[in-house]
């Protein structure tokens, strides 16, 4: 079946900052406090956009979510008018404010995890919004994701966009972040990677296991995958505590290929015999890192695997699309440069990219973008407007530079102003995404 992968990136929120909310993510709490660059953020998103596509890619967009989330904090008991709410909280609950101000869903690799139509029982396309219970910041995107998801997705005969779990601890699920796909091409059946951190009736030392088994098999029966075309392997504890808070920190698969660390997994082994066995019209080809060469602290540090690994159109090997602090790493530099040079090496090209202000709150190239393999009849059925076209990316740009701060430094975060000026350049959105005038919390009231 003819199908192609789509990279859906988020688009970076007027409220972008550094406030160091996210256990177990070192850049977050490395930068914590420091001055942010929302204008840049959000240009810095979109030139990625336009680069892939520039590179023969298809790209969507994803709009960035409501924040503050003024609807969240009158539910706990603010009131007056929405400025005021935020005034009030940021004043007197600056942990709850915080949480309730975080551009956290501009990483869209969390938004949800997707299996293509041709690994499903029912031949939809399915899509499961991530709980992401384990952080309170987090833990408030489900509603709008499934939202934006049904609104790009909204022909129920080609797709099935699932509610998020329940908000357990049990039941943690952090989406694509977790979740990698390996296949002969995009359209066939694929073998469909869920990597957990912790089973539900284990506790964890050290940073936080953010995904559970239970989550992940949860997910995979909704979906209405087999035994023949699932696997579930355990994260190593040791890539957790080194900073590796979602799989895609130290792991990366595209087609039949899997770009990974040595220390990813718990068992190594086993994933590859599993995936070899459950492998159909294709040979996995595992492409490992060796610790001794690329250490768990520069693979964290630089994001060498929240990379993005795509196929070029015609090309024989796929290209690697790291962040630039990739170049900029001695000896994550000279790997990449090494790898690409081999005869016959599965990823032969690499392009860098500019995410520098992602980068800093702990969320690469991956990290942004939320991929979905859609046929021409799903692409054609889903919303065109979430397409990035020349003339959108164009009208993204004028729209952020019109509506963001160039500095946000957090003496400026509690401004009751920061309220009127997010819904001003949303509702503008609104217009420009197909997203209707009744899309955002603030539109309904």
């Amino acid at each position: 079946m003819s199908a192609e992968e789509i990279n859906f990136d988020g688009l970076v929120g007027q409220t972008h900052n550094y406030s160091g909310l996210s256990e177990g993510n070192l850049a977050s709490a490395r930068n914590a406090n420091m001055i942010a660059r929302p204008r840049e953020a959000a240009l810095q998103g979109i030139a990625k956009m336009r680069r892939l596509r520039a590179l023969g890619l298809s790209q969507g967009v994803l709009p960035p979510h409501e924040r503050p989330n003024i609807k969240w904090l009158r539910a706990l008991g603010f009131s007056g008018s929405d400025g005021a709410v935020w005034e009030a909280a940021w004043r007197t609950q600056p942990t709850i404010a915080r949480a309730a101000l975080a551009s956290s869903a501009m990483w869209a690799a969390n938004a949800a995890t997707i299996s293509p139509s041709a690994d499903c029982a029912d031949g939809k396309l399915h899509a499961t919004v991530a709980n992401l219970q384990t952080m309170l910041h987090r833990i408030l995107e489900a509603e709008q994701t499934e939202r934006t998801l049904r609104r790009l997705m909204p022909d129920e005969t080609r797709f099935a966009v699932h509610s998020a779990l329940l908000a357990h601890d049990a039941l943690s699920d952090e989406g694509a972040a977790n979740h990698m796909r390996m296949c002969a091409a995009p359209g066939s059946a694929g073998v469909e990677i869920f990597v957990y951190g912790r089973k539900a009736s284990e506790t964890k030392q050290g940073f936080p296991a953010r995904q559970t088994l239970e989550a992940s098999q949860a997910i995979a029966r909704a979906h209405g995958l087999g035994d023949a075309n699932a696997v579930f392997a355990r994260q190593a504890s040791a890539a957790i505590d080194a900073g590796a808070f979602h799989n895609d920190v130290v792991a990366v698969a595209h087609e039949q290929v899997l770009f990974h660390h040595e220390d990813a997994f718990a068992d190594k082994d086993a994933l590859y015999a599993e995936v070899r066995a459950k492998a159909s019209g294709f040979e996995p080809i595992f492409v490992e890192v060796p610790s001794a060469r690329v250490g768990l602290e520069d693979a964290v540090t630089s994001y060498l695997f929240n990379s993005q690994l795509v196929r070029l159109p015609g090309a024989e090997t796929l290209t690697l699309i790291p962040p630039t602090e990739v170049r900029e790493n001695n000896k994550t530099a000279a790997y990449v440069a090494e790898m690409i040079a081999q005869p016959n090496a599965p990823i032969g090209q690499v392009e860098y990219v500019e995410v520098r202000e992602s980068m800093r709150n702990g969320g690469g190239p991956a990290c942004l973008r939320l991929r979905i393999v859609m046929t021409p009849q799903e692409r054609a059925a889903a919303a065109q407007g979430f397409f990035l076209t020349d003339a959108l990316a164009d009208q993204l740009e004028a729209w952020v530079r019109k509506h963001y701060r160039e500095e946000l430094a957090p003496a400026d975060l509690g401004a009751p102003a920061l309220v009127s000026e997010v819904q001003t350049a949303l509702d503008e959105l609104t217009r420009i995404l197909p997203l209707g005038s009744d899309f955002y919390p603030f539109q309904r009231v």
